[in-house]
């Protein structure tokens, strides 16, 4: 063999040598020592406003602690570097910690059989309503063609939806966020022998348990049809509820959520499907691995047999230190710190959905729309005003547009709820200051957040408000307020301008004409 030093270029084509500039853009070419490179990976970190410095309390999206003795066996070989197609004999380790990881998720929620193959929520409901497609077709239900979904759905529900060959019907909520009952048997009527499947959130996209769910989910039985439960909110469920005994026929299951795989950035995600015995011979299968799934299966929804394998550790780190009363633990301190935010906030700000006894499930909503009528600050203002506070916001518009969706999970303690539900009360005065007249709008702090540090030492100032206050909102020492204060790198852009007026920083298609 010869040695490194010995190794020609000759061997090649000279059609397959680069002969146009590559990797030309300063960031490539400006880090040439390792010092360098982690000063600059150093630099991007300061400027990230993420759970290693405070909460992240977006609804829905359930951001809790990936903790790290969770996260580093993700980083071994054995797991990391192992081909999706390995033989089975040089796998046992993996296929048994998928099979553990399995039967674990199948105790838990209730169901019979589950997937892993699917890599994404998206994913994983797909799989779940053609499991349901071709478990009608099978059984004399190939003209079942309708599948209702509430208001509050996410919009991926109808999507899939549509990819497996139904037809969205949409189905009202009532004043309380709840489906309605009302409407929900309409449309059983309406589409008589053609409901395919009902696909309902649990706890509802709107923070509430559906009180009727049982009674959801006979309905549409008795009407032919299958039920698909979205578990996008299982993190009020484990341990105290099981989708698969009160009526769902199959549920996608998010472990990049619920089972602490990291969310968000576009990084690897798992969502599982998940499903009741007569759904099981319908789930999906791969056809370069037997065991990945029954025979009869529609064949893979992703191109690996077993999904996002290697990062399947986490999840079970997580279940196997919790066990099951530290799951049960973990659901009901969520359950319990929505709420505690919930009654601190609702006399600076109205909830929009409760329960019968006004209480909430993992998330609460918060209704900024009358607030926005009476003083003009919206959404958006609280949201970089919350960065100022070293916050990243909750979830903006959604599921109700005007509005912000909390979810602290239990991963925060009181110090953090305290700290946050602190600077949400303090911006409710900024808003009432605003409301009263004695500041303008245009020149408070909230239409001007986030403060950067540039923003904060320009020299002409010529606002409604200290720059203290700017940097410090009401004087305030939350936490680490002043001593740890975060800057945003990057003051308030209009973002609306951004969106309708597109500018593409890559070169132009000339430039990658082949000559």
């Amino acid at each position: 063999m010869k040695k490194a030093t010995e190794i020609s270029h000759d061997n090649f084509s000279s059609d397959l040598s680069r002969k146009s500039a590559f990797l030309q853009h300063p960031i490539f070419n400006t880090y040439h020592s390792e010092t360098a490179m982690l000063r600059y990976l150093r630099t991007l970190a300061d400027r990230d406003l993420a759970l290693d410095r405070t909460m992240i309390p977006l609804g829905s999206c359930t951001m809790k602690l990936n903790a790290t003795t969770e996260m580093e066996p993700i980083t071994w070989p054995e797991f990391s570097a192992l081909h999706p197609f390995a033989p089975a004999e040089q796998t046992q380790g993996s296929r048994r910690l998928i099979s553990q990881l399995s039967d674990w998720l199948v105790a838990i929620t209730g169901y019979d059989a589950v997937s892993l193959q699917p890599n994404a929520g998206s994913q994983g409901e797909f799989a779940g309503l053609l499991a349901i497609r071709n478990y009608l077709n099978n059984n004399g239900g190939s003209e079942r063609d309708i599948c209702l979904i509430p208001s509050s759905a996410h919009g991926t529900n109808a999507a899939s939806a549509v990819m497996a060959g139904m037809k969205v019907v949409v189905v009202e909520c009532d004043e309380m966020g709840n489906v309605s009952l009302p409407d929900i048997r309409a449309k059983i009527a309406e589409y008589s022998g053609r409901i395919a499947a009902l696909m309902v959130t649990y706890p509802s996209t709107h923070g509430v348990f559906e009180e009727a769910i049982g009674d959801i989910c006979a309905a549409i039985h008795d009407a032919g049809g299958q039920v698909y439960v979205d578990g996008a909110n299982l993190n009020a469920l484990v341990g105290l509820a099981q989708p698969g005994k009160f009526g769902a026929d199959v549920s996608h299951l998010n472990l990049h959520k619920t089972f602490c795989i990291p969310h968000g950035g576009g990084g690897p995600g798992v969502g599982p499907v998940i499903a009741r015995k007569h759904l099981a011979p319908y789930l999906p299968n791969h056809p370069l691995d037997p065991s990945a799934g029954p025979a009869s299966g529609p064949g893979p929804i992703s191109a690996a047999p077993f999904g996002s394998a290697s990062i399947l550790p986490i999840s079970w780190s997580y279940i196997r230190m919790m066990g099951g009363d530290g799951l049960t633990r973990a659901t009901q301190v969520a359950i319990l710190s929505a709420n505690y935010v919930a009654q601190q906030l609702k006399n600076d700000y109205p909830i929009l959905y409760t329960g019968r006894n006004g209480l909430i499930a993992h998330e609460c909503i918060i209704d900024i729309r009358e607030i926005t009528k009476d003083s003009g600050v919206t959404v958006d203002d609280i949201a970089k005003r919350l960065m100022d506070f070293g916050f990243h916001a909750p979830t903006m518009s959604f599921p109700v547009a005007g509005t912000l969706m909390i979810e602290p999970t239990e991963s925060e303690d009181i110090h953090e709820l305290d700290r946050f539900i602190e600077a949400m009360k303090i911006i409710a005065a900024e808003i009432a200051a605003i409301t009263e007249g004695k500041v303008a709008l245009e020149k408070s702090a909230l239409r001007n957040a986030p403060h950067t540090a540039e923003d904060l030492l320009r020299t002409e100032w010529d606002r409604g408000y200290s720059r203290e206050i700017g940097a410090f909102p009401a004087g305030s020492n939350i936490g680490l307020m002043r001593s740890g204060k975060y800057f945003p790198t990057v003051s308030r852009i209009d973002g609306a301008y951004g969106d309708r007026n597109l500018v593409c920083a890559c070169e132009p298609i000339s430039a990658l004409a082949i000559n």
